[in-house]
């Protein structure tokens, strides 16, 4: 898989805070990672059931495998950082942090399960179970 490089439209948005990042290179951001892997970051919502805030949105870091053919080889995701009246209102007030509490809170989720046991099953075994 190859990538296309296209040309940054800073009219967007600002390229420094996640959403506008995204919106500005029409792409994912990516990330190294402290432990020395890459994960492209992607803005996630769910349903949270209260009625005061009811989508949350969150941010699912996918981890890309370092050896061998591309692709994923696993993900880590924050806890939820954003709320909003619809999944639009949440990815938007997730979007505007900079890109750098982006990067630590990619550090935290590292930090969180460094230590702990690898995961037994791929994040697409676990996402096809919850369907």
């Amino acid at each position: 898989m190859s990538g296309k490089w296209l040309q940054p439209d800073h009219a967007q948005g600002d390229a420094n805070t996640i959403g506008g990042y995204m919106r500005v290179h029409a792409r994912p951001a990516a990330f190294e990672g402290s432990d020395g892997l890459s994960y492209s970051v992607a803005i996630e919502t769910d349903r949270t059931g209260e009625p005061e805030r009811p989508v949350a949105a969150y941010f699912l870091f996918l981890r890309w495998r370092r050896m061998g053919q591309q692709g994923v080889d696993g993900h880590l995701e924050t806890p939820y950082l954003a709320w909003g009246n619809d999944a639009a209102a949440a990815v938007d007030a997730l979007g505007t942090l900079p890109l750098a509490e982006v990067r630590q809170a990619l550090e935290r989720c590292i930090d969180d399960v460094s230590g702990q046991s690898p995961p037994t099953r791929k994040w697409w075994d676990v996402m096809r179970d919850d369907a």
